[in-house]
């Protein structure tokens, strides 16, 4: 992903693009040498799948990695009450565009909880209003609690899956998406999320608006996330690698 459609994100310094030119174009020469060798090919999502077509013109089966949804499904008996509040689960780096849902809440004055830590901490802090908390790192009984009192979850990044956006929806929480990466198979506009189109402050704050005028069904969100369970994964990856 580096070296294909990612370039432009990770390598967006203009001397860094000038001085790493022709150590990508050797690696994008032995990376396409490397990917006709194997029998099979296995695709985490529709969206690599594609680009594992794009880029190496090969096919490829799409088995969607394992998400420990035991870790965040409420359990028996347990009683959630929500609470006002929107969540982030993320490595703080630029790519996660975790500064777009800071500018978004800034406008609407919502609150939104974000959780995790990396280099972009000081700046995002900088950003922040009095309305957006950062709690670093969690447990994961205690993010598991966040996930389920959150009234959304917020996803503003492409991802070639994005295993958080099912760990919500296994604890019975919707979800905000990108449109685009792997979050077009976890999420269900409607139904177990909505989309925002384009990623700025204007198409994230219509899809929040949108948002809070559904009624989303716990039941149907956690179902959505058992497609993505460990046992599925078991099965799908031994049949693959035997039929191989």
């Amino acid at each position: 992903r580096y070296l294909w459609s990612g370039y432009d994100i990770y390598f967006n310094n203009p001397l860094l693009r000038t001085v790493s030119k022709p150590a990508v174009s050797y690696l994008r020469f032995w990376d396409k040498i490397a990917a006709q060798r194997p029998d099979k090919i296995a695709a985490i999502s529709s969206a690599v799948k594609k680009r594992i077509r794009k880029y190496y013109h090969r096919d490829s089966q799409i088995i969607y990695p394992p998400v420990e949804l035991e870790k965040f499904k409420p359990k028996k008996g347990e009683r959630i009450k929500k609470e006002n509040f929107f969540l982030i689960v993320s490595r703080l780096t630029p790519y996660k565009k975790v500064d777009l849902a800071i500018e978004a809440f800034n406008e609407l004055k919502l609150p939104l909880v974000i959780v995790g830590t990396g280099s972009e901490e000081r700046r995002l802090k900088s950003m922040a209003g009095e309305t957006i908390k950062f709690v670093g790192e969690l447990t994961d009984s205690g993010l598991a609690n966040y996930y389920k009192i959150c009234s959304g979850f917020i996803f503003p990044q492409e991802e070639d899956f994005g295993i958080v956006a099912v760990e919500a929806q296994a604890a019975g929480t919707p979800v905000i998406a990108y449109r685009a990466g792997g979050a077009l198979d976890t999420v269900i506009d409607g139904k177990t999320g909505v989309f925002f189109n384009k990623q700025n402050k204007e198409s994230l704050i219509k899809a929040i608006e949108r948002f809070k005028k559904i009624n989303f069904n716990e039941k149907t969100l956690r179902k959505n996330a058992e497609r993505f369970s460990k046992e599925r994964f078991k099965e799908e990856f031994l049949k693959f690698t035997r039929n191989a």
